[in-house]
């Protein structure tokens, strides 16, 4: 089973003043990389410019999956702390994310490939894309792909994501036969459902 922990499984130690990252962060009152995380943790899900313009995160006090945990991780480059950006795909069902089991169902799906980034910090994989969790929410059982990329490299998540439903969808036993655009569109479908809270 994959499982993801929350801001508190991050390092509490206190932010030393380097960086543009760093600095923008202490003007807004945090003195530690946890209290970073949770700040950002609190912030609104929706997209800003673009996934690579990370410090638009705490200009607009949203963000989505890849441009928060890529300004942490920018962060903690600045702060020389062993904590990694990595981008995963997995396969969201009505279990691990109980909101698009009624899209899912109504496409003909039982699964879909869903592309996620995150934090490592040793071994734990670390969410905070929402302070929120879903008490119905079950863990995924594994992940299809792995892989630690820069905070430059968040504008890679979606290529990879339709690389890899390519691959999946014809390796897959889907019960109808679907085109890419539209498979691609009950993806699209599913992240509507997850709304502001995704």
């Amino acid at each position: 089973m994959i499982r993801f922990f929350s801001a508190e499984a991050l390092p509490a130690v206190h932010l030393g003043p380097t960086g543009p990252t760093t600095s923008a962060f202490i003007e807004r009152g945090v003195s530690s990389f946890r209290d970073a995380a949770r700040l950002i943790g609190e912030l609104p899900y929706s997209h800003n410019s673009g996934r690579s313009d990370q410090p638009a995160v705490l200009r607009a006090s949203q963000g989505t999956g890849s441009t928060k945990h890529g300004l942490l991780a920018r962060l903690a480059l600045e702060q020389n702390l062993p904590i990694a950006l990595y981008i995963g795909i997995y396969e969201i069902d009505g279990l691990n994310t109980p909101r698009v089991g009624p899209v899912l169902e109504t496409n003909g799906c039982s699964l879909i490939p869903e592309a996620h980034c995150y934090l490592k910090y040793g071994s734990q994989r670390i969410d905070v894309t929402s302070a929120r969790t879903d008490a119905r929410k079950q863990p995924s059982d594994r992940l299809l792909v792995e892989l630690e990329i820069s905070p430059e490299q968040t504008g890679v998540y979606e290529p990879l994501h339709r690389w890899f439903m390519r691959s999946w969808m014809k390796a897959a036993s889907l019960p109808r036969v679907f085109t890419f655009e539209q498979l691609w569109g009950v993806r699209e479908a599913c992240m509507s459902a997850l709304g502001p809270h995704a």
